[in-house]
């Protein structure tokens, strides 16, 4: 969705951008592009590997640009940032993890069930499944998977233990969790839950929303593109309360809490990949795309 992100952004020469979920630059470069030579990109990606691929394709480019390995909350909690023109997260999971089975977030591919987005840090979805109780993993599946057989599946993943390849972990889960009828593998869900567990992704969003206003100029916007239900419903949740400002009682009939809103709501509806992007990229389907301009 880049012709959609960009046109939302509206990058001009000479901006500060930030993008906090850099990976391989494909928004970065066309943003930098856009910026120019007075502009300044600041790229943030956790995952060292993505960010040195995008260094070498950056510096390949040419323009100003500064890298940070962090998460984008971490990053944007840092007071030496500038105030920007226009923020991106492009949230969830990359193309390089994804089509790499050694870093084992898909069962399409066997590999390691490991799934950490910076792989030094933290413990891996082995350690997840393999340590936590049946009820702690009953509670990650329902709530970041949204898995409807969360308890059944926890009690076989218990019983299969140890686990320590995505293929053992996938055909564990289909045992017991059925095909839906939409023909999603039944270990979808499943795998979806430990990945944001492992990384922290929802926390860190809910953390990072706030901070990323903070970093905006005035007029500035701010680009969200969310893959599932969880991340969309908070972004959304989220533009609309900082769009309204007030959070009195509607019972009240006068705001006495005095909180003006810091954005404009620039999607009341997210924005959906065309069809011919999702023919091209099929991964692109789920995505939506939200965006706000500071007041």
């Amino acid at each position: 969705m880049l012709e959609a992100t960009l046109g939302l952004l509206a990058p001009q020469p000479g901006d500060r951008v930030l993008d906090g979920t850099l990976g391989l630059a494909g928004h970065g470069s066309a943003l930098l592009q856009a910026i120019g030579p007075d502009g300044v990109l600041y790229g943030v990606d956790r995952d060292p590997e993505a960010l040195a691929l995008a260094r070498r394709r950056l510096e390949a480019q040419g323009g100003r640009f500064v890298l940070l390995q962090d998460t984008f909350d971490r990053a944007l909690a840092r007071d030496d940032l500038p105030q920007f023109d226009g923020i991106l997260l492009d949230l969830g999971v990359s193309s390089l993890q994804l089509d790499t089975p050694e870093r084992g977030f898909s069962f399409a591919r066997p590999g390691p069930l490991d799934m950490r987005m910076d792989p030094s840090v933290g413990p891996s979805a082995a350690d997840l499944v393999n340590t936590a109780t049946e009820s702690e993993l009953s509670r990650i599946f329902s709530i970041y998977g949204e898995e409807p057989h969360a308890r059944r599946v926890a009690r076989e993943i218990v019983r299969c233990r140890p686990l320590t390849t995505t293929a053992e972990l996938a055909a564990c889960v289909s045992r017991v969790a059925g095909r839906s009828r939409s023909g999603v593998h039944p270990a979808t869900r499943v795998f979806q839950a430990l990945r944001i567990a492992v990384n922290d992704e929802l926390d860190g969003l809910d953390r990072a929303l706030p901070l990323a206003v903070q970093h905006l100029a005035p007029g500035g916007r701010l680009a969200i593109l969310s893959f599932h239900s969880l991340e969309d419903r908070r972004v959304k949740q989220f533009i609309r309360a900082e769009a309204k400002g007030c959070t009195c009682p509607p019972r009240l009939p006068a705001c006495v809490c005095g909180r003006q809103p810091r954005l404009v709501d620039l999607t009341s509806k997210p924005v959906l990949a065309a069809p011919d992007e999702v023919a091209a990229n099929p991964r692109s389907r789920s995505a939506r795309l939200r965006g706000a301009r500071r007041v």
